[in-house]
């Protein structure tokens, strides 16, 4: 019964039904097909309104929104400008601070897709009026927007968190050096790319120097405030003055300040905009991770974590083929599934068979965050190919083939970080 529930999951999957209803249907078809499996839809439905009732959770619509504020309040310009000023006409330069902003904003909004669109619409035309090709950049920002869900806060963190019993903060302190390390290789790769293709030093020169003429002083106090953003959400959680629901209740009222009142990018009469925006982007996130939750526990009233553990188990005894096998079902699942399903099915299913073999919950949760964070630049889902694409216009498979050789780059990492744990609980 296990392998036709699958199946039809997967039917629904590429009938392009959402993955909210999918997952839903997908765990009643248990009871309809057998009277005698207890999880009706009376369990269905309580598990599902069980699930979202945490407050953990709370502090997901409360990034989402501060996300979308500093979006709207062109904080992420002002990272930029900054970047740019000291590194702007090294080489590779603006690529290079085109992904500082990524990793700076991403640990504002914690949100992969919500990182491209407010990184993207604003470097990407800066860096095509510095001559840089089009696909490149579209890529580069596409694929360092997946440092939004690595860099903390992370949404995909605290819904992993949720599954699996682990400490948010935890895992918020143990995704600061994987994000750096992703970011360092990107920036590795840029500087590579721009050597070889060459790069148009009068039109960034041009750029630059406008910065320069503002004085240090200038930019620096325009961008002192966004700068200080992610120093004020992370300072709080990890100096342990508040929990991650409530910092991100201080980036709400941190960004409504800022954009109202410091930048005055953003208006009152806007604000209502923004909230629907918010809302309307939730949403769907809430519907899913409800659905999961149910079906996460209908997979473990038939078994199914048990029987992949022992499948892997009997089959693997080797903690190195282990961690490979537990990689390429997360990378597939990740390449064909949203993150929020993906999470609240495979942890319950892949944690229990990791930490027999002496993983650590929390470098597992990097593991998972870290695959997932590929599935974002990887077809047929790729999300942030697609934010990327609506941005520029330029084809999603053309982007994921020129993203190819920085995909490539992430799967080196995340080996790095699969084998090396010191990477993720070296802050712990």
């Amino acid at each position: 019964m296990t392998l036709f529930i699958m199946f039809i999951f997967i039917v629904l999957l590429c009938l392009a039904v959402p993955i909210g209803l999918s997952v839903g249907i997908t765990s009643l078809l248990p009871s309809l097909l057998t009277d005698s499996f207890t999880a009706g839809g009376v369990f269905i439905t309580r598990s599902m309104l069980g699930g979202v009732n945490q407050t953990t959770l709370l502090a997901i619509p409360l990034f989402v929104l501060s996300g979308i504020i500093m979006a709207r309040g062109g904080i992420s310009k002002k990272l930029f400008d900054v970047f740019s000023y000291f590194i702007g006409k090294r080489t590779a330069g603006i690529p290079c601070a085109t992904v500082l902003t990524c990793l700076f904003f991403g640990a504002i909004s914690g949100s992969a897709p919500a990182t491209v669109a407010a990184v993207g619409s604003m470097t990407i035309p800066v860096m095509l009026e510095m001559g840089y090709d089009k696909k490149f950049t579209v890529a580069l920002v596409a694929v360092a927007g997946g440092l939004g869900v690595i860099i903390p806060p992370s949404i995909p963190f605290i819904l992993y968190a949720q599954a699996a019993g682990a400490s948010v903060s935890d895992l918020f302190k143990a995704g600061v050096i994987p994000g750096i390390l992703i970011a360092l290789i990107l920036m590795g790769y840029s500087v590579f790319y721009c050597k070889r293709h060459g790069e148009d030093k009068e039109s960034i020169n041009r750029v630059v120097d406008s910065l320069h003429e503002r004085s240090f002083g200038k930019v620096f106090l325009e961008s002192i405030w966004a700068l200080l953003t992610p120093v004020i959400i992370l300072g709080s959680i990890y100096s342990g003055i508040t929990s991650p629901t409530e910092a991100a209740a201080i980036a709400v009222a941190y960004s409504l300040i800022i954009s109202l009142f410091v930048y005055r990018t953003l208006k009152l009469s806007e604000l209502w905009t923004v909230f629907a925006e918010a809302a309307k982007t939730y949403a769907p996130i809430l519907f899913i991770l409800a659905a999961s939750v149910a079906f996460s526990r209908v997979l473990t009233l038939m078994q199914v974590p048990q029987a992949v553990s022992e499948w892997i188990s009997n089959d693997f005894s080797n903690k190195v083929l282990i961690l490979v096998v537990i990689n390429v079902i997360m990378l597939f699942v990740g390449m064909i599934m949203d993150t929020t399903p993906a999470i609240m099915i495979l942890t319950p299913i892949l944690l229990p068979v990791a930490t027999a073999f002496g993983v650590d919950p929390v470098h597992f949760g990097i593991i998972m965050v870290v695959n997932l964070a590929i599935g974002f630049v990887t077809p047929p889902i790729g999300v942030n190919l697609f934010v990327a694409s609506s941005l520029s216009d330029v084809p999603v498979m053309s982007l994921a083939r020129k993203a190819a050789p920085m995909i490539v780059l992430f799967l080196i990492a995340l080996l790095l970080l699969t084998y090396v744990p010191w990477f993720s609980l070296c802050l712990l």
